[in-house]
């Protein structure tokens, strides 16, 4: 009795979904779906590119963009910054016309093609279905992921949906690529950010990309999906999956900036060629217990390496503030345990406070035997923890890719630290000594 129940309940299911099919869309021919693939943007938020669906309905005299790249903002950009790195931002599905949709496009001079998608009337009735459940009120938000659930995640799915797993099927294989180089690249207009992010990711973005998750971005679905033949047939001819291709807006990418790490490590090694010119052995002073050396136009350049320092530490202490608290706080998993803190610690932060003294003062900072072991020792395992980082990017001995920074960053820096070392710091005679 028990088998037969479930039996019925099964049939009784599968029933009601076939209904639900067949009933989604009265004459599934006058029906079209369109994928709407937008280029890169030049912000932050919209440098992957952009997918939707369009759907015209001849019988219902509707056309709709169906986009699930939407954000709540009302508590402001920090508010959103803030949700974003707990992870508790609320995408959602947004509907609304052609005009309004292609409009904000224009108005960001980017890109927008648009290629029909040949699917079967069954397909068609399916993926109608699926849209018809996720406008549901209930149904409208999703936990968004950059890489594994985002808008073009999101069609990809329907559609393989409504293909009966057939793209699954198909795009099949490995990338060859890495989440990281895959971020570097999209980033290449906005190095700062692109550097920012290589430095606060971890190894998870490390991985290789199967061909199925390069999908997440709006260009490589299309390009994939163009490649795929439809189970559609007009005659004796079977149609591609995508057709009808029409350029909807047109406009130049974004340019490519000059690469992060060339351009830093030339403007570091100018520095401390400068300032390895301007050393000069200065005499003790009243103050002071030995001969040194010391900036000439001390006041000038010891200033100057204030100002570079302040950036340098600042941004070490920024970094390391940010990926110490993600562990802990952040919903993003892909900004835990990351090697990088062996470089910026959070702590570096406090130098700033001695570079603004070298700004003021134009002075060394004075030590006395209280203060002087907490600075030996601190940087000191600076310099062993930027040593053990070197050893191990250079060897491979982690799943975390962090080699350009190894090799155009850190040398660079271990160097200013010495620089910094001999000229900002000295030790303050003991009034007691005689000598």
């Amino acid at each position: 009795m028990i088998r037969r129940f479930l039996l019925l309940l099964t049939l009784l299911w599968s029933t009601s979904v076939l209904a639900a099919e067949n009933s989604a869309h009265p004459d599934p021919s006058k029906l079209h779906v369109y994928l709407v693939t937008v280029d890169v943007g030049n912000s932050v938020w919209d440098n992957f590119g952009h997918s939707a669906l369009r759907i015209v309905d001849e019988v219902g005299n509707t056309d709709t963009i169906y986009n699930w790249g939407v954000f709540e903002v009302s508590g402001g950009p920090l508010s959103f910054a803030y949700d974003f790195f707990i992870n508790e931002v609320r995408y959602r599905l947004a509907t609304q016309s052609p005009d309004r949709e292609i409009a904000n496009y224009r108005a960001q001079a980017r890109s927008v093609w648009q290629d029909e998608i040949f699917l079967t009337s069954a397909q068609k009735q399916r993926l109608l279905a699926r849209l018809q459940w996720n406008r549901a009120p209930e149904n409208i938000y999703y936990d968004y992921h950059y890489f594994f659930d985002n808008c073009t995640t999101r069609i990809r799915d329907y559609l393989n949906e409504a293909l009966g797993g057939k793209l699954s099927r198909e795009i099949i294989g490995g990338s060859g690529r890495s989440f990281r180089e895959e971020v570097r690249s999209h980033y290449a207009s906005l190095q700062p950010i692109s550097f920012s992010l290589d430095v606060l990711m971890n190894s998870n973005i490390d991985s290789e990309m199967s061909e199925w998750e390069t999908l997440f971005l709006p260009l490589e679905l299309r390009s994939h999906l163009a490649s795929i033949d439809s189970d559609v047939r007009v005659g004796q001819q079977v149609m591609p999956l995508l057709g009808n291709s029409e350029t909807l807006l047109s406009f130049d990418a974004p340019e490519q900036q000059g690469d992060f790490y060339r351009a830093a490590t030339l403007v570091l090694w100018g520095c401390i060629i400068y300032f390895a010119l301007m050393l000069k052995r200065v005499r003790p002073s009243f103050s002071v217990s030995h001969a040194k050396l010391g900036f000439r136009m001390s006041d000038m350049n010891l200033r100057l390496f204030g100002f570079l320092s302040v950036v340098l530490l600042g941004a070490s202490g920024i970094f390391g503030g940010i990926m110490l608290i993600s562990w802990f706080v952040s919903g993003h998993a892909d900004l835990y345990h990351n090697l990088n803190l062996l470089l910026f610690w959070p702590t570096d932060i406090l130098g700033v406070l001695v570079a603004v003294y070298w700004i003021i003062s134009a002075k060394p900072f004075l030590l006395d035997h209280n203060s002087k072991p907490f600075f030996v020792y601190y940087l000191l395992f600076k310099l062993l923890a930027a040593l053990a980082y070197c050893v191990i990017m250079w060897f491979g001995l982690s799943a975390q890719n962090g080699f350009l920074i190894a090799t155009y960053l850190v040398p660079s820096m271990f160097v200013l630290i010495l620089i910094g070392w001999i000229v900002g710091f000295d030790s303050r005679r003991r009034f007691d000594a005689i000598w």
